[in-house]
């Protein structure tokens, strides 16, 4: 497992590194904004954990523009802003998860292994090699590809297509959003729900036609999914 640390404070890489010691991760950590951005977009990587406020480019910025460029790889953001503002902005640049400082690293490592099971699972094999077909998808699970009436969906990302593969699945079923926490992300609910609420709306965003959303929000208890229904 390759994982990038791009993080200014070396208390926070050194703390960092000695749980990825532990664990057997092989960490790279870099503590300048664009050389970070450059490494993550010069070599290939399992993972980037990516501080907030970082000298030479900020880690919001650093994930718009790895987006951009249609790199899907998983990231997790790392930010001292508390702020539910803040919080859905560094989601809806397309970081995969946060973690609030000051973090617990045993909670750090919670959401890296989640991250990781599903790496290895596409890596080895494990997800079952076969076509998920609905109404409007076509959603190969083993090369992670995703049609949408037979027009490919490109610019998803790993979060992204785990939680349309979770709705597909289940389709007109009703789960909260720490339900989807559980079994989408691979945790305990801990007080993310925004987490959830900004990956709904990006699929919407990036899935939705304009007189079908997919996604519906039940209020009072959290989403379904639901392709038959056309508003």
């Amino acid at each position: 497992m390759k994982v990038l640390v791009i993080e200014d404070n070396e208390n926070v890489c050194s703390m960092i590194d000695m749980f990825f010691i532990n664990e057997g991760i092989n960490g790279t950590f870099v503590h300048d904004g664009k050389e970070g951005y450059e490494r993550a977009m010069a070599e290939d990587w399992d993972l980037l954990i990516i501080d907030w406020m970082l000298p030479g480019m900020d880690g919001v910025t650093i994930c718009r523009k790895i987006r951009e460029e249609q790199n899907n790889v998983p990231i997790i953001i790392l930010t001292a802003k508390d702020s539910e503002s803040d919080q859905v902005l560094g989601l809806e640049m397309g970081a995969d998860d946060y973690v609030t400082k000051p973090f617990s690293p045993l909670a750090l490592m919670a959401r890296i292994k989640a991250v990781m099971r599903r790496a290895q699972y596409t890596t080895q094999g494990e997800v079952p090699k076969d076509v998920v077909q609905t109404k409007h998808f076509k959603v190969n699970k083993e090369t992670r590809e995703v049609w949408l009436d037979d027009e490919q969906i490109m610019n998803l990302t790993p979060k992204e297509f785990d939680l349309l593969i979770f709705f597909l699945q289940h389709p007109r079923q009703v789960f909260s959003r720490e339900q989807i926490l559980d079994q989408v992300w691979g945790y305990q609910f801990y007080g993310d729900e925004r987490t959830v609420d900004v990956h709904i709306k990006r699929l919407r965003k990036k899935l939705g036609k304009e007189n079908q959303p997919f996604f519906h929000t039940v209020w009072g208890v959290g989403y379904k999914f639901d392709e038959l229904v056309d508003k």
